[in-house]
């Protein structure tokens, strides 16, 4: 017989083991995870990684998440696809015997390529057309069309002859070739230079203020300048903000003009401040910084017979990627992608380039500075063409050649301080001849163009989409 007290120590220890067992963690209870909804995708466990063993605490960023911006101007690696550059919405259609174009949701033409032609429409309807035969490049940009071709090589540099054609009119610019990244770029090539003394005159303040006023510019009553409403410097304290006005005030007549060539049945009025024009002080001076780098640049090149020959000829960094010139003022209508979208830059609008190294579509970042109301906004990053980019440097040495003649001309009146050496010598590379066939070809090409663009629309309307 079992003593009655082992009996009861027995079942005591009984139930205390089936208690334990029947709550695992008392005051606790079980979670469970809940079955998914239809059609909402299950939320994924995150990891924690503790520190010490290859990690941080801290849960990975939201997908979304903007990311903190780097400084403005601060070189970064450029991005295979920069989210600044992503397609913007379209569609693409292939083209029967070869080529391709790219439509924009409207069906309008964004782009073509088809038999050695590529065409770009603007967002304006305006149209650049590049092609290239027998060595003969020929474009037609808006008003700015010419031809260009091999002149010679000297000192490891190669050199081509421009011929633009205007109104019944040739004219002649000597550009240097530069191979960069398997890519060649063109830079302007002055004609001629001042003497050094004029370049020190050109480069350092003035002795004190020069008041030169609407006008003394003679721009009062122009209808660019009314539509605009530009504002120069109130007084100049040095050449550089002179020609800096110069240099902004001539790309915004040549906007206008622009306006009224691609539609002139609906020209701009000349109505004050129909779509204003406000520089900031800190990008004007961004722009009166590049005219005085071009000035150092141009002293330095007049003080030498030849440029030095380039150290690698077969990756010689263009004038457009130069570190240390990043603010391009915009020289024609142009089509970029911000934020997957398209936008306009048009003359006159200033953008600064942040990267230093284009993409796999030779395109690099650039940050607007300061735009028109109808363009693409200030402060969007946009993609633009280094092709683009050393244009608009093209563009702004040509245009500042012409202000410097212009300063030239005019030192010693109106209140301007005299000049000395204002006389110029011809530079190393003689002027070319004219192509006397370049009108042709341009007549030439805009035939082409326009029957490649036919053939777009009828195709993309027989695939279900329209054209412009």
């Amino acid at each position: 017989m079992v003593p009655r007290n082992i009996t009861r120590n027995f079942l005591r220890k009984s139930i205390l083991l089936l208690l334990v067992m029947a709550i695992p963690a008392f005051g606790q209870e079980e979670k469970k995870t809940p079955p998914a909804k239809p059609g909402v995708p299950a939320k994924p466990k995150i990891p924690l990684k503790i520190p010490g063993k290859g990690g941080t605490t801290q849960p990975p960023q939201k997908p979304g998440t903007p990311q903190t911006p780097q400084r403005p101007g601060t070189p970064q690696t450029p991005q295979t696809h920069p989210g600044s550059g992503r397609t913007p919405p379209g569609r693409e259609v292939s083209l029967r015997g070869g080529g391709h174009a790219s439509l924009r949701t409207n069906g309008q033409i964004r782009s073509v390529d088809r038999n050695g032609v590529h065409i770009e429409r603007n967002l304006h309807g305006g149209r650049t057309i590049v092609t290239e035969h027998n060595g003969v490049r020929t474009v037609t940009q808006g008003r700015v069309q010419y031809t260009q071709r091999a002149y010679f090589s000297r000192g490891g540099h190669d050199y081509y002859s421009r011929t633009y054609y205007e109104h019944g009119v040739y004219r002649t610019t000597v550009y240097r070739g530069y191979i960069y990244g398997g890519h060649t770029y063109y830079g302007y090539y002055p004609a001629y230079y001042y003497g050094p003394r004029f370049y020190v005159w050109a480069y350092n303040p003035w002795p004190g203020p020069v008041y030169w006023g609407v006008g003394a510019w003679g721009w009062g009553g122009s209808p660019w300048y009314g539509y605009y409403g530009f504002t120069p410097y109130p007084s100049y304290a040095g050449p550089s903000f002179w020609l800096t006005d110069y240099v902004v005030a001539a790309n915004l007549q040549a906007a206008y003009a622009a306006q009224a060539d691609e539609a002139p049945a609906a020209a701009p009025p000349a109505e004050a401040g129909s779509d204003p024009v406000t520089l900031t002080p800190e990008v004007k001076q961004a722009i009166a910084d590049e005219v005085k780098a071009e000035l150092q640049a141009e002293q330095a090149a007049a003080a030498q017979s030849t440029p030095p020959p380039p150290s690698n000829p077969t990756n010689e960094v263009p004038p457009a990627l130069d570190p240390a010139r990043r603010t391009f003022v915009v020289a024609t209508d142009m089509a970029v992608t911000a934020d997957g979208q398209e936008c306009s830059l048009t003359e006159g609008d200033v953008i600064t380039r942040i990267d230093d190294t284009p993409d796999q579509d030779q395109k690099v970042r650039a940050s607007v500075s300061s735009s028109k109301k109808l363009d693409c906004a200030a402060g969007k990053m946009v993609a633009v063409s280094v092709d683009d980019l050393q244009e608009m440097r093209n563009h702004f040495e040509e245009q500042l050649g012409a202000g410097m003649k212009e300063l030239a001309a005019k030192q010693g009146n109106g209140g301007m301080p005299k000049s000395p050496d204002a006389n110029t010598v011809a530079s190393n590379v003689p002027p070319p001849p004219p192509d006397t066939g370049t009108a042709k070809a341009l007549q030439d090409q805009q035939a082409v163009a326009d029957q490649t663009e036919s053939q777009v629309r009828q195709e993309s309307a027989g695939s279900g989409g329209g054209g412009q």
